[in-house]
């Protein structure tokens, strides 16, 4: 099997005459976390969403532990993806426990009973998995999400912003489950403007700009909170390059 997780060569995806990413490559080492970065409009979602299968890039090509994930065998590539995007996937009015057993039946794994308390457990969640999921709050929601996400025990996760409108308290929790999933040999790609969580979960960063891969950061010394933030205040700070259509 590849040492990569995660290959990716001149991705481009269109909306239209909207064009969200152009020419993205990015390769991910297995066991590796990697932060994309940059500002809003940058075309961050659409690549994360593209590595999980949920659309196809208009031209381009992505390969997950050495296989293609989008033409042959798209369903075994989605089983190795567990994804949390900016909607939880949760059904509000299932109890916590349902919307795991119900994900779990959906890949197929054996005893989803058994399999959505052992996830309720590993998230604190246990005491409160009757409740509907639609009563949780922000911060125990996105802990269901990433249980959700988990279900199938999948080797690369995908998560887009899941520290936003968490409290102080929520976020240091979710940072310190991160860092679990990555020391567990799982690989990681991360959206985030929090460049401190960044700084302390990944191996490498990837800035972006209007589609564009425009910085890359792998040196200890280039993923401090502060080098990132001085990167991310460049990237900002460069002019465009002129009339286009572009996606957020």
């Amino acid at each position: 099997m590849s040492g990569l997780a995660v290959e990716a060569r001149g991705l481009e995806k269109r909306f239209g005459a909207v064009v969200a990413l152009r020419g993205v490559d990015l390769a991910l080492p297995r066991g590796s976390a990697l932060a994309v970065l940059g500002p809003n409009g940058a075309g961050k979602s659409t690549l994360l969403k593209i590595l999980a299968g949920l659309t196809a890039p208009s031209h381009g090509t992505v390969r997950m532990y050495g296989r293609d994930g989008h033409s042959g065998s798209p369903r075994k590539a989605r089983a190795w993806v567990g994804y949390v995007g900016h909607a939880t996937l949760l059904y509000p009015e299932l109890t916590a426990r349902e919307n795991l057993i119900f994900a779990a039946r959906l890949y197929g794994v054996k005893d989803p009973g058994d399999r959505a308390d052992h996830l309720l457990e590993e998230e604190g969640l246990t005491e409160f998995s009757s409740r509907r999921a639609g009563a949780y709050s922000r911060g125990m929601s996105q802990r269901l999400a990433i249980a959700r996400a988990l279900v199938h025990d999948p080797e690369l996760v995908l998560l887009d912003e899941p520290f936003t409108g968490l409290d102080h308290r929520s976020t240091g929790r979710l940072g310190e489950r991160l860092r679990g999933l990555r020391d567990e040999g799982r690989s990681l790609v991360l959206i985030t403007h929090d460049l401190r969580q960044a700084s302390e979960l990944a191996d490498a960063a990837l800035f972006m700009a209007r589609g564009r891969v425009v910085h890359r950061s792998g040196q200890a010394g280039e993923l401090t909170a502060a080098a990132l933030e001085s990167t991310y205040v460049e990237i900002a700070d460069r002019p465009g390059p002129g009339p286009r259509g572009d996606a957020t």
